[in-house]
Parts: structure tokens; C-alpha cells; sequence
């Protein structure tokens, strides 16, 4: 979670929601992101999903299985689904988000039975970390 965090960090340079992710195989990080909606222009620049068109090219494959993806903010559902599609075993996650999270707050989505894949999630952490840079990326927005 920790190379997550860093990533996350670089977000902030153009301005987009620190957000970071990384997808990691037999202990090997194949690949990172961070955010680059407004860098990029480009509604889809979320972390998870830069990550995971990384790991996809990193591997040679769509099927990420064997992989785990860590993100600082619970994935949203384009996301979420995303990492379902993608097949990945296992996701885990920092922060809660209440507001468009579909890691457990507003929809389950990768743990929806009625899917053709599960992912096991585990979240909370580095929670306290990812907070404390969210919230100041946002107070710094409203001043």
C-alpha cells in the first residue's frame, strides 16, 4: 500500500484527486498509476483502471489472475467492475469512500454472487494515511 500512497501523491501535480494504485504478482509490482482525469482530460483516467491496462500489457493478457490490486480509495463502480472483468483474485483497499464507493458503501460489485467472478477484498488498509491526504487535497480545493 505504501508504493500505492506514493503514487496517490503524484496526483497532485496536475491537480487530480490523489489517488494511486498498484497491481502486484508473485510479490512483483508489474504496475502503477495514479489518477490523470485532468491531466489527461479523460473521465476513465482513474488510478485502478490506468493500473490495470498496465498489468494487462505487463502480463500480456486481460485475465489478471494471480494478481492483487491495491488502491488508496475504495474503487467506484466503473472500477469495481473492472476488476471483476479483469479476474483478479484480490483487491485491496485504504480508504472508505460514502459517496460513490461499490467496494461495500453504496454497492458490492466484487462480491456480487450473481457475477461470474469474486474478488476477495480486503480493505482499511493504510486507511489513516490515504485519509489524511485526501482530506488535504480537498481543504486545499475549498480555500
Amino acid at each position: 500500500m505504501d508504493l500505492a500512497l506514493a503514487e496517490a501523491g503524484r496526483a497532485s501535480a496536475h491537480a487530480d484527486v490523489p489517488i494511486g494504485a498498484v497491481v502486484v504478482r508473485d510479490e512483483q509490482l508489474i504496475a502503477q498509476a495514479h489518477n490523470r482525469r485532468e491531466v489527461d482530460q479523460d473521465p476513465t483516467a482513474h488510478a485502478e483502471i490506468l493500473a490495470l491496462r498496465a498489468a494487462s500489457a505487463a502480463v500480456g493478457s486481460w485475465r489478471l489472475s494471480g494478481c492483487t490490486l491495491y488502491v488508496t480509495l475504495e474503487p467506484c463502480t466503473m472500477c469495481a467492475g473492472a476488476v471483476v472483468l479483469a479476474r483478479l483474485p484480490r483487491l485491496v483497499f485504504a480508504a472508505d469512500d460514502p459517496k460513490a464507493g461499490a467496494v461495500g458503501a453504496l454497492y458490492d460489485v466484487p462480491r456480487d454472487p450473481r457475477l461470474n467472478h469474486q474478488v476477495q477484498v480486503i480493505r482499511g488498509v493504510g486507511a489513516e494515511a490515504a485519509g489524511v491526504m485526501l482530506r488535504a487535497f480537498f481543504a486545499a480545493r475549498r480555500r
